[in-house]
This record gives structure tokens, C-alpha cells and sequence, in this order.
């Protein structure tokens, strides 16, 4: 292998920057492990950073040949194999560039798992030997060293060729900056290689744990509903009205769980979901995973409205099972099954939220991938165009990057209202009116030109120099963006449905304060009280004022502040200047930094704060006027008798967090303030440079921006400041990313802006590569740069007999933290959680059709739709969401599932009940929660084990005591609010372990809130748990990344706790009531989700305290006030009651005769005013006096008066065991009303003279009847006589005798027949004696004279 036999090694020391190589003979020995103490790793918990100086062993040396390798007792294994601990490397240090070779090793950065093909290298001038390995593609390297000549550290960064990639024997000087607005980096003349051998050192690990395996990660998209399985398409997030597609497919289940009478819809957008391997998306691996069982998870938490007077807070996420689907491919698919595909999941939309996270992970089958979070949200500010075109509404999209836009250019501040803008706008583009703006944190984004009038209004109270394009600030709340140009503002308000009752947004950019000239515009990071803020600073004839905008429901108004007289005025100061204004959240207050001149042409800085509602305002500190002499101290408190350097102080800018109450004015110093008035002077940061503006997490992390693009970082509650860039680390970082071909660093790149996302820090980066330029949105590792600055700072290289150690100074105070005891997190952090999987498909291959998907939108769109519903006054028998969904169908449940296994569901669907749920009973994971919420004397608490660095305990004796352990790791807890909440501390050692345990529980002191509605006005406050010693020295090495350890900040929110609410027992209320009064009556017509309860029955009401988080449902014990606050006789005619009448009605002090209700109850609020109620109380007795309005009510129809009361019921000021304002209003049908006195006497009267004329009438009716009928009878037989007489006398009839007695004996029957038929109760012979006496009486007939007979003539 190579030359063998000749050896020599060097010792290697480093000291201030310098190296020193001196030869020294060495013998062949073994080759020893080089794996310092600090690599030692616990994977899924903390990485043993290693005991406190642990030493490494390596052999430092030089082959003729080619170097040999052993390590763990595994010999021959060639270089790049392995997992977990690796054989150390050895590396050869040439001591004359160009002529010696090198042996490279394989660097590969965290996070990237890409195969590298490795090749032959040669230094300039030789040969590449057999058996090589070089990194596949382009690399970049920087050094760093001190000039021989000037002393002066220089740096070098070179683009490497493809050949070039690993070091070479030889370096090249190239002068290249990071960014163009910096200094040039000086050219380094003196090699350091050392630094490489850190890079190796720090990176090796990492390489071979990552080699064996392809990193592939979570890619998505969004697709809208009818472009489900179309290659290539990627939709914008905007449409926001639901499917109605969707109930059509339902209609189709005729036989499964769900009710077809119920109206499914679905929402607009499905999420696809693909994953990428190397960066690439490979098919085959798409289908390998969905064979091996692979399926993504996705996580969508949804953020609370700004407006909580409008919308419900509450902390609502949505699990979700992703469906796989076949992709429409255009060319021709030769496969059996499958060619293309992708996985599904609907994209759901929840009603006063428009910013959405989104966290994919896999469900532990297939291919490992990582998790992946990122946001989606709504993006107002698009229309649709009349050829169906999705357009921005601002103005016009620009599709061309143009590299004069950004390189060159200063970077700018992104300001925004802190998880509540869904789209953010980035300005500063020179003499353009365009802007970056994205609805995905800059995942991708659009440069588009602004359609403003950009009119010119400059006069003498606007002195303005000249006139330019540009847009200066821009701040983006969660409807709203606003700019300035110039001294012109302007606000634009998005479509957004979701929020707005009605659509509210503009058709155009509005200006405001026409009249004003705007000198600056300051954003306010939180909203408060339901409404966003943005402030405005003037110059010219207003300046000393502010004019302070409101946005309330996407409304802008603007109010000029103070609204009296001006600072300037009230400082008694005319030529004063505001310079920068801060809002503070929960206090209503303005934190100023007002610029005031002094005798002698300088200018003192004045910290003012104003009350807005009040309208004071107070001077609360003075900012020094020369900076401070530190005299090598990390911080400096200002008590006015420190010495002063010549420095000036020059403030440009104040930043307030309200979560640790820690207030930063900044320039070209650092101060720093826990209480506004007492200042702490950072003296880590250097008075050379000035701070142009600051990013904060306002999580405890805040990266600073100077003026020359420098990099700063502060943990927020200590006292040092590290530079990030330029810096050792960065270098070290910029070498590995270089050497990996990283797609998000070139040699020539331009920072646009610097922000925060879900704590961590990101750069915007405009790259230039081969003249072509992109816009990248990248990480920037702040952990990484910190453990790479402290190893090349804090090492050296010793002489251990025949060979070197290089070993490393550790200085955090303990190897292992973790974190034990969790309590289950729903409790506090309030975070609602259903989970929807999506129906199964009977199909073998277990894809998807697009009308399985469509049942997947309309089960996901329901379920959201039941929790939305279930915030109502009667409480379910049972405390869920989804009970009424399933409940007339469990029973079914075995007959369902018999169907779907024998494949005979209709639909070729089955749906499982019990795939779409609430989850109540998450388990803790190893870390704290994001934020917590405290009730009135609730606790959090929670246990640190931390294992010493080497023998950290002693044992001390005490006078008239034992031995007792004491430890030197400690722990310190920072309280932002300490009069509101405490923190106990016990500890406890481990001496067999070498560790010790500390139980920290966090208690509220009942003492800094009042009451407040569910999720209402929260008082932001935090703790922070700080191992002594541990800030920017202990870090966790994990398989992603190394994570800061020691420090860990909670958010905490005292108050109400969203999630909670007041519900009426009504199960239990009818089942006392019914055991109370011995009976229950209902209305007439029954009403199952709305009882009656009858009038003269007391009423006994019962209410629950359900919390929605966690399931618990429990009969509230507090105390509360009952009042009926309106009513009506029906649904449709309820009034609500004027607050005279609602004490009238309600209060036992009533001498108006109007009251509705009374109790036996004898406690009464303190004013007496009403009735205090609880659980124990003994009910309520129905009044409804003569003022009262449900007196006298007039019933409708034949049943008794019914009327429907409108009932509050609070525990506002009379229950001190809750922060919470319990306010429950619902409708109490009472039936059996009584009537009033009058009415009811004339009722009474009415009814009894009606009731007494009918039993007359029907006495005289039975009595008279015999004889009417007679009567009539008798009247009827006179009448048919005469009729019967006349016409006898009357008619002259030529028939004979005969004739005669036939109609004769044919009128005595027919009057016969008359009389048995009007009376029949007559005897047959007294009917035939009435007729013969009538025919005896009848005159004789006249005698008929015949004419002759007469023959023929």
C-alpha cells in the first residue's frame, strides 16, 4: 500500500491563531480510536458531551504511502464505512504545501445523507495514488490565519473545482465576501491545517452514521379539488368557500354509518404529499415506500383569530391519515398497477383561522424519512381574473429575478404580527416598487411590482430631499399589509371569508394620512384586545406625535397620540425627534425613544412611557450619553458612577418582549432592561458597530444586524453576545457546506433579511452561481457555529510518547440532561386534537379513486363541522363531539364491518366510527411544551436529571450534622412575573449515578389576574430554567442537528385557560327535579332537545364545568348569579332586557312588583343587587309578578301559557376558586303559566255563563221538544189542508165517481204516509183514526154529467 516504512509525525500546538510544526521521530505504532468525549451520543434523549478536559488519542502522522486505519478492533475497513462510533483517521500534515500528499476524509453536514462517489486526489504537481476518495462535486473552502507580516487575521474563501473538492496540497488566495455591504475578508497567507482536521474531526461521525441510507424528506403541495392526481400542478392557497360536490357521493352509501339526510360538503384544496430522496423525486422509491406499509401522518394545527370577541380561541388541531392515489400520467404506463402516484389528504379550513401549520412524519413502516413542518396559509391578497387566472390583487406579479435588486443591497428587518400574518411583505428593493411577498415563511415567494399612485406631496413641512420608489417599510398583520413610500402610507386589506362576516377587502390600495408627513413606520409584534396595531411616526408640523393605528375585522383607523399635548411639549423640548415606538401588549402602553437635544449640539436619548387610555405619560429611564468602560466584564449595570469612554451613544431603535419583560435599546450599543428603568450595558458587543435592527423569537433567542452585515446572537436573560458572522464557526460551517455541494451557499451570496420561525433562526439569501442568481430561504445553525467556534478555540495538541492527542476543553457542567416526570401535556398546553383516517377502500391494491377521496373531504369537513357545533348551552348526555354522529349507528357496527369483509359495501367504501375521533390522552414527549396555561393556584411540575462532568460532588460535614452531598451543578429559575407565580425547587443527589435531580414546580399566586372569558385576555409572562454555567457551552448532539441545552424558557399565560366552558346539566336537572317535586310534566308537544319545566314546580338548576381539551365533565361547585335577561311567549318574539328591567326582574330589593323569580337563598352580593346561587342552593320559585313581562300571558289555544326565559348565568365576582368568567346564557321553557286575577275572574265569568246558558238551553231544549214537534206537526197538517182545498175547488176534474175515490183514497194515503214519516212514534191506529175522521169531513164529490152519445150524421 503505497510507501511503506520511512515515518516522521510533528507536534502541533496551537496558541492565539498561530501554528507550530515541529518534526519529530516516531516509531510505527497501532492506530488508536480519535473520538473525543464529546461524540458520545444517547440517541432519542442527550449526547454526552464527554468529562469535563477528557482528552482524545490520535496518531498524527505522515506515510510515504498510504496511511493505515484500525478502530474497535476491526481492521481493513476501508474509510466512509460504518454507523455509529467510527475508527479515528488519521491525517497527515504536510509540512511544505505542493509537495507532500494528503490523505482526505468524507465530510458530509448534518441533515444531508447523500451517497458521495469518492475519486483520486493529487496535490499540484503529483500524482493521485491507487485507492483515493475524493467528494463528488463543486465544494468551497475558506481559511483563516493570521499575517506573518501585519499580525492580522485574514480570511480566504475559493471555490473549489469538481476535482478540487477535498484539501489540496496546495492553496490558492482568493479575496470573496458573504455579503457585499461587509468588509472584504483579508487573504490568508498562512495555512491552517488544523482547521481541517477540526471539520473532519466534527464531521466524521455524522458521515458514517448517514452513509448507508439516502435522506429523503417530506415534499407537498397544494392541489385544488378537481385537479386531484394531475402531474406537475401546484395551486395557490386562496379559495375559501366549501365543496358542494361532495354530497352527491354520499348519497350513494346507502347502506353504511352516516345519515344521507344530513348535507356533507368539502373544502376547496387537497394536500399531495410526495418525498424526495438527494433533493430528487424518484417514483420507484415512491412505490417501494407504499409497499413496505408507508404512511404519511399529517398534523395541521390551526391559529387563533386575532378577534376573540368574534371568534372562539382555542387551540384546535386535526391528525390525519394520507390516502394513496394513482397519478393521471400522459405518456404511456406499461406497468401492471401503478406508475405514478402520490398520497392525499384533504386540506381542511376552519373558520377564523387563516394560518395553518402543517407537520408530516411517517408512520414508522418503509423508508426512514424525517418529519417536516412548514405553514400553509390563506392568502387573501390573489383574485381570479375573468379567464380564470389566479392574479395578485396588489398589483402585478414580476416573473424575473434581477440581480441589481439584490446584490449590493443592505438587508432590511421583515416585520409582521408575531403566528397571526399568513402573508408576509419584504421591501427595500432600490428605486422599484416592488416587493417580496409569500403565504409559506418564504418557502417560495413573488416578487410582485405594487399598483400605487406614488404621488409627490412634499412641501415645507415635509422636508424631504428628493423624491424615490422605494418602499421602505412594510408591516403584514393577519388582514392587513401596510407600506410606506416616502412620507406616503398606504394599507391594503385581504379577501378574507373565513374572517370577515362580509368581504371586506379592498379593491385597491387605500392611502392614509393623506396630510402627514410619515417619517417611519413601527410595528407592534402582538396583538391585543381582539385588534392588531401599527404605529406611524411624524416629522415637520405634527412631529412629537404618534399616530397610533388600530385594525380591528381588517378596519384601519388611525389616532393621533398624545391627545393633548405633544412630547416634545410635555418634555419641554421643541426640537426633540421620535425615533422608534414599541407597543406593549396587556399594558395599553407606548415605550417611546425620543431623541433630545442637549447644550452643545448633542443629542440625549430619553425612554418615555405613555398610557393610552389614561393618557400619562412618564419619563422611566435616561440612556447614558457616552458608552460605558467595561474594563473586560461581560455586562455593566448603569448606576451613574461608572467611568464613561469617549463613545457617544447613538440609540436607533427599542424592542420590548412581554413574555420576559425584557426591554432592549439598541445603536451602536446593548442595553438591556428586566423592569424599563433599571439598564444593564452589554459589553460583548463592540462599540465599533453600529446595530442596524434586530430579529427576535421572543422565545428567549434574538440575532442583531449591524450596519456591515455582521451576525450577533443573545440567549435572552444572559449577558453574553457571540458573533455568528464572520467567525471561526462559520467558517468551519462554510467549509463542510462547500465541500457537500449545498445548494443553499455560493461564494457569492447577498442576505436580504434575517428572521425567526418557530424559534429558529433563518436567513433570506440572494445567491449568485455561474451569473445566475436565486433567492433561497436557508437555516442558519446557530448551535453548529457555537460548538464549532468553542472547539477551535478552546484545544491543543499534546505529546503522549510516540504520538499526539489532540483533545478539547469542555466546559459545560454536565454531560446528560433530560427531562423526566412530564405531566400529560393537553392539560396545559390546551391543544384539541381530532384524528380522521380516511375510509377503506375495497380495492387489493389499496388505492384510492377520486369519489373515496371525496367521502375523505366530506368525513374531515363533518367532523370540524360537529366540533364548531358543539359550544352549545345544553350539555350532551355524553362529553363528546362525535357522540351524536355515531350514536344510532353503533349498534350496527359488527353489520358494517360484516359487509366491508365480504366486499359487498355500498360505494366500495367502509367506513370505520371509530377512525374519526377526539384525542383526550396524549402522551408527553421529552421536552417542554410550547406554552403553558395557569388557572387560579394551578401547578406545573417537572424533574431534571443531569449527570456531572467527573466528579462533581463532595462530601461536606457540618457542625452537629453528617455528611451531607453537595453538588456543583446547580440550577437557576428566572421568573419574569415573580409577585404572580413562584417556583419551588428540591433536589435531590444520585452519588451512585454521579447524578443529581431537581423537581421544579411552577405555581400561580393567585394574586395578578382577576377573571376573564375562556381564552380572553391572557397575561403573558414565562420561567426560565438556567443550568449555571451551561449558556453557549453544552449542546445536544442529535441524528438532525445539535441542540442548545441548559437554558429552557416556557411561555406562561395566566387566566382563564382556553377550551373551558359553563354547560346546563339538563340530564340531571330533570332526574332531581322529577325526584323533588314527585313528578314531571312535559309540554304537550315534546321537544327533546329543549325540555319544559311546569310552573308551579320548583326549579333546580345544575351545571357542568366541561373542558374540551381533556374530557373531563364535572358538576361545577362555584358559585354564580342567575338573571333572566329576556324572554318571550314564543321562539320568534324573544327580546332581550334593558339593564333597569334586568334589575327589576331580578333583584331581590325590588319594590316595583316586578319580579320573575325568588329563592330562599339568603346570600346576596355585596351591593345586595342580586341573589348568589350555587349547587347547594334550594331552586328557584317562579313569580312573574303584575310588572313583570311574563305576567298576564295570554294562552294560545286551549292549553295553559308557555314562555321561553333567557337566562345569564355568571360566576363573575362571586366564586374566587377560578380565573374564569363562566357566562352561560340559554332558554328555560316553562308551561303552566297562571293566569292574572282579572283575566281570570273574567274568564272564570265568561266561561260560567256560557257553561250555565247551555245547561238552560238544553233543559228548556228537552222539555219543549215533545211539544214543538207536536206543534210543528199540527202547523204542518193546516198548511197541507188549505193547499189540498184549493186545489179541489180550484181544478174542475171530468173524471167519473171512480176517479173521485181514487184520488180520494190517493190523498188519504199520501197523508197518511206524511204523518208516519214526520211522526213515527204515533200508533198505526191512531193514524187510521185521524184518517177516517179527515175523509168523513171531506164534502161529498160533485156529480158528473155525461154528453150524449152522438152517432154519425
Amino acid at each position: 500500500m503505497g510507501r511503506k516504512g520511512e515515518k516522521w509525525g510533528k507536534k502541533v500546538s496551537w496558541y492565539e491563531g498561530n501554528v507550530r510544526l515541529e518534526k519529530v521521530p516516531t516509531e510505527k505504532v497501532p492506530t488508536k480510536k480519535v473520538v473525543p468525549a464529546w461524540k458520545e451520543k444517547v440517541w432519542g434523549e442527550e449526547t454526552a458531551k464527554g468529562k469535563e478536559k477528557s482528552r482524545g488519542e490520535e496518531i498524527v502522522s505522515i506515510d510515504k504511502g498510504r496511511g493505515e486505519k484500525k478502530g474497535r478492533g476491526e481492521k481493513g475497513r476501508r474509510q466512509g464505512a460504518g454507523r455509529g462510533e467510527e475508527p479515528a483517521r488519521e491525517e497527515p500534515i504536510a509540512e511544505n504545501p505542493g509537495k507532500g500528499r494528503v490523505h482526505k476524509v468524507q465530510v458530509e453536514d448534518q441533515g444531508r445523507g447523500q451517497e458521495r462517489k469518492r475519486s483520486e486526489e493529487q496535490a499540484r504537481g503529483t500524482k493521485l495514488g491507487p485507492g483515493r476518495e475524493q467528494e463528488k462535486g463543486r465544494g468551497q473552502k475558506q481559511e483563516q490565519g493570521r499575517d506573518p507580516e501585519t499580525g492580522e487575521t485574514r480570511y480566504s474563501t475559493q471555490t473549489l473545482g469538481r476535482p478540487q473538492a477535498r484539501r489540496k496540497g496546495q492553496y490558492r488566495e482568493k479575496c470573496g465576501a458573504m455579503f457585499p455591504a461587509s468588509p472584504a475578508w483579508p487573504k490568508v497567507r498562512v495555512l491552517q491545517v488544523l482547521w481541517a482536521l477540526l471539520a473532519v474531526l466534527l464531521a466524521s461521525r455524522r458521515l458514517r452514521a448517514f452513509k448507508d441510507f439516502q435522506v429523503c424528506t417530506w415534499h407537498a403541495v397544494l392541489n385544488e379539488f378537481h385537479m386531484v392526481g394531475k402531474e406537475g400542478v401546484e395551486d395557490r392557497f386562496f379559495e375559501q368557500k366549501p365543496v358542494d360536490k361532495v354530497n352527491k357521493v354520499f348519497q350513494t352509501l346507502v347502506d353504511s354509518p352516516i345519515d344521507r339526510n344530513e348535507v356533507y360538503m368539502g373544502f376547496p384544496y387537497y394536500l399531495k404529499i410526495n418525498y424526495l430522496c438527494n433533493q430528487k423525486l424518484s417514483q420507484d422509491l415512491v412505490r417501494m415506500g407504499h409497499l413496505t406499509g408507508l404512511k404519511p401522518l399529517v398534523l395541521i394545527t390551526f391559529q387563533s383569530p386575532v378577534n376573540f370577541y368574534h371568534w372562539k380561541i382555542e387551540q384546535l388541531q386535526i391528525q390525519m391519515e394520507a390516502a394513496p392515489f394513482r397519478s393521471e400520467v400522459s405518456e404511456e404506463c406499461m406497468a401492471e398497477e401503478v406508475c405514478s402516484m402520490s398520497w392525499y389528504t384533504p386540506m381542511p379550513i376552519k373558520n377564523g383561522s387563516v394560518v395553518m401549520r402543517v407537520d408530516i412524519s411517517s408512520n414508522g413502516l418503509g423508508t426512514f424519512i424525517q418529519d417536516t413542518s412548514f405553514h400553509v396559509n390563506i392568502n387573501g391578497f390573489l383574485k381570479r381574473n375573468e379567464f380564470d387566472r389566479v392574479l395578485y390583487a396588489v398589483g402585478e406579479e414580476l416573473y424575473g429575478l434581477a440581480a441589481e435588486h439584490f446584490v449590493g443591497i443592505s438587508s432590511r428587518p421583515l416585520w409582521y404580527t408575531v403566528g397571526q400574518a399568513p402573508v408576509l411583505i419584504l421591501g427595500g428593493i432600490p428605486d422599484e416598487k416592488y416587493v417580496l411577498m409569500t403565504d409559506t415563511s418564504f418557502q417560495d415567494y413573488s416578487i410582485v411590482e405594487l399598483s400605487i399612485d406614488s404621488c409627490w406631496v412634499g412641501s415645507v413641512y415635509c422636508p424631504h430631499y428628493g423624491f424615490t420608489a422605494t418602499i421602505y417599510d412594510a408591516i403584514a398583520t393577519e388582514s392587513t399589509l401596510f407600506i410606506r413610500q416616502n412620507q406616503l402610507v398606504y394599507y391594503f386589506t385581504g379577501t378574507y371569508t373565513t374572517l370577515h362576516e362580509n368581504n371586506r377587502g379592498s379593491d385597491s390600495w387605500v392611502r392614509v394620512l393623506a396630510s402627514e408627513c410619515i417619517m417611519k413606520l413601527c410595528p407592534a409584534h402582538f396583538p391585543d384586545n381582539g385588534s392588531e396595531y401599527v404605529m406611524a411616526l411624524t416629522m415637520g408640523k405634527n412631529e412629537g406625535f404618534i399616530h397610533f393605528g388600530t385594525i380591528t375585522d381588517g378596519q384601519v383607523s388611525f389616532e393621533m397620540l398624545p391627545k393633548s399635548w405633544s412630547v416634545c411639549q410635555q418634555i419641554a423640548d421643541n426640537s426633540c425627534t421620535i425615533i422608534w415606538s414599541e407597543y406593549v401588549a396587556g399594558e395599553q402602553t407606548l415605550l417611546l425613544l425620543v431623541e433630545s437635544g442637549i447644550a452643545g449640539g448633542s443629542y440625549l436619548y430619553l425612554i418615555i412611557s405613555y398610557n393610552i387610555v389614561t393618557n400619562e405619560m412618564a419619563v422611566v429611564s435616561e440612556v447614558p450619553e457616552f458608552i460605558p468602560e467595561a474594563r473586560g466584564l461581560e455586562f455593566l449595570m448603569i448606576l451613574g458612577t461608572e467611568t464613561y469612554t469617549n463613545t457617544r451613544m447613538i440609540a436607533r431603535g427599542i424592542s420590548f418582549n412581554p413574555y420576559n419583560n425584557l426591554v432592549f435599546i439598541w445603536g451602536n450599543f446593548l442595553l438591556q432592561s428586566s423592569n424599563k428603568e433599571n439598564l444593564i450595558y452589554l459589553a460583548d458587543f463592540p462599540k465599533e458597530q453600529t446595530i442596524k435592527y434586530i430579529a427576535r423569537s421572543f422565545l428567549g433567542n434574538m440575532a442583531i444586524v449591524t450596519e456591515t452585515e455582521e451576525i450577533w446572537y443573545l440567549m435572552e436573560g444572559t449577558y453574553r453576545v457571540y458573533q455568528l458572522f464572520p467567525s471561526r464557526g462559520w467558517d468551519v460551517h462554510i467549509s463542510l457546506q462547500q465541500m457537500q455541494q449545498s445548494s443553499l451557499y455560493a461564494s457569492n451570496e447577498t442576505m436580504v433579511t434575517l428572521f425567526y420561525e418557530d424559534n429558529k433562526l433563518y436567513q433570506l439569501v440572494y445567491l449568485m452561481h455561474k451569473n445566475k442568481g436565486k433567492l433561497v430561504k436557508r437555516p442558519v445553525p446557530v448551535e453548529k457555529l457555537l460548538m464549532y467556534q468553542q472547539y477551535t478555540t478552546h484545544h491543543e495538541l499534546e505529546r503522549k510518547g510516540n504520538y499526539s492527542m489532540l483533545s478539547f476543553t469542555n466546559f459545560c457542567p454536565f454531560s446528560v440532561m433530560r427531562l423526566r416526570n412530564l405531566p400529560r401535556p393537553q392539560r396545559y398546553t390546551r391543544q384539541e386534537r381530532y384524528r380522521a383516517r380516511p375510509p377503506s377502500v375495497l380495492e387489493r391494491s389499496g388505492f384510492h379513486t377520486k369519489s373515496s377521496l371525496a367521502i375523505y373531504q366530506g368525513l374531515v369537513y363533518y367532523l370540524l363541522w360537529l366540533h364548531s357545533k358543539y359550544d352549545k348551552p345544553y350539555a350532551d348526555p355524553v362529553h363528546d363531539p362525535t357522540w351524536r354522529w355515531w350514536q344510532n349507528n353503533k349498534v350496527d357496527k359488527d353489520y358494517y364491518f360484516f359487509l366491508a369483509s365480504n366486499w359487498r359495501s355500498a360505494g366500495g367504501v367502509y367506513i370505520d366510527m371509530d377512525s374519526y375521533e377526539k384525542i383526550y390522552n396524549l402522551e408527553p414527549e421529552y421536552q417542554l411544551p410550547e406554552r403553558i396555561f395557569l388557572d387560579k393556584g394551578t401547578e406545573y411540575s417537572f424533574t431534571i436529571f443531569l449527570s456531572g462532568q467527573g466528579r462533581s460532588y463532595r462530601a461536606q460535614a457540618e457542625l452537629g450534622s453528617a455528611f451531607q452531598m453537595h453538588t456543583q451543578v446547580d440550577v437557576g429559575v428566572v421568573l419574569a412575573d415573580p409577585g404572580c407565580i413562584e417556583a419551588l425547587v428540591k433536589q435531590e443527589v444520585l452519588i451512585n449515578r454521579n447524578s443529581v435531580l431537581f423537581l421544579i414546580t411552577l405555581k400561580d399566586k393567585k394574586l395578578c389576574y382577576d377573571q376573564g372569558i375562556s381564552g380572553h385576555h391572557l397575561m403573558k409572562t414565562s420561567m426560565m430554567v438556567n443550568v449555571v454555567g451551561s449558556s453557549g457551552f453544552c449542546f445536544q448532539e442529535t441524528h438532525l442537528q445539535p441542540r442548545m441545552q441548559g437554558n429552557l424558557l416556557v411561555p406562561v399565560l395566566i387566566g382563564c385557560p382556553p377550551g373551558k366552558r359553563l354547560a346546563f346539566d339538563i340530564t340531571y336537572t330533570l332526574e332531581y327535579s322529577r325526584r323533588q317535586n314527585k313528578h314531571y310534566f312535559d309540554c304537550v308537544q315534546v321537544d327533546p332537545e329543549m325540555p319544559c319545566f311546569l310552573f308551579r314546580d320548583i326549579f333546580y338548576p345544575f351545571f357542568l364545568i366541561q373542558d374540551l381539551v381533556t374530557g373531563d365533565s364535572g358538576s361545577f361547585q362555584g358559585s354564580y348569579v342567575l338573571l333572566v335577561v329576556g324572554g318571550g311567549p314564543t321562539l320568534e318574539s324573544i327580546r332581550d332586557y334593558s339593564k333597569e328591567e334586568i334589575y327589576h326582574f331580578n333583584s331581590p330589593q325590588d319594590k316595583t312588583n316586578s319580579l320573575i323569580w325568588t329563592t330562599r337563598t339568603t346570600r346576596t352580593t355585596k351591593d345586595s343587587a342580586f341573589h348568589i346561587m350555587s349547587h347547594q342552593s334550594p331552586g328557584i320559585e317562579w313569580l312573574c309578578l303584575e310588572n313583570s313581562p311574563c305576567y298576564d300571558n295570554v294562552p294560545r289555544g286551549i292549553f295553559s301559557p308557555e314562555f321561553f326565559f333567557k337566562v345569564l348565568v355568571s360566576n363573575r365576582g362571586v366564586d374566587t376558586s377560578t380565573y374564569c368568567n363562566y357566562q352561560l346564557t340559554f332558554l328555560v321553557h316553562i308551561h303552566g303559566l297562571p293566569l292574572s286575577p282579572k283575566r281570570a275572574l273574567f274568564i272564570f265569568m265568561v266561561s260560567t255563563s256560557v257553561f250555565v246558558g247551555l245547561v238552560i238551553f238544553y233543559i228548556i231544549f228537552r222539555l219543549l221538544w215533545p211539544l214543538m214537534v207536536k206543534g210543528c206537526t199540527m202547523l204542518r197538517w193546516k198548511i197541507n189542508d188549505i193547499i189540498a182545498s184549493d186545489s179541489y175547488y180550484t181544478y174542475t176534474s171530468i173524471s167519473g165517481i171512480s176517479s173521485v175515490s181514487s184520488v180520494r183514497q190517493s190523498r188519504q194515503s199520501s197523508i197518511a204516509s206524511s204523518r208516519i214519516e214526520e211522526d213515527g212514534a204515533e200508533p198505526r191506529e191512531a193514524m187510521e183514526g185521524q184518517l177516517t175522521t179527515l175523509a168523513s169531513h171531506l164534502p161529498p164529490p160533485p156529480a158528473t154529467i155525461m154528453p150524449p152519445l152522438q152517432g154519425p150524421s
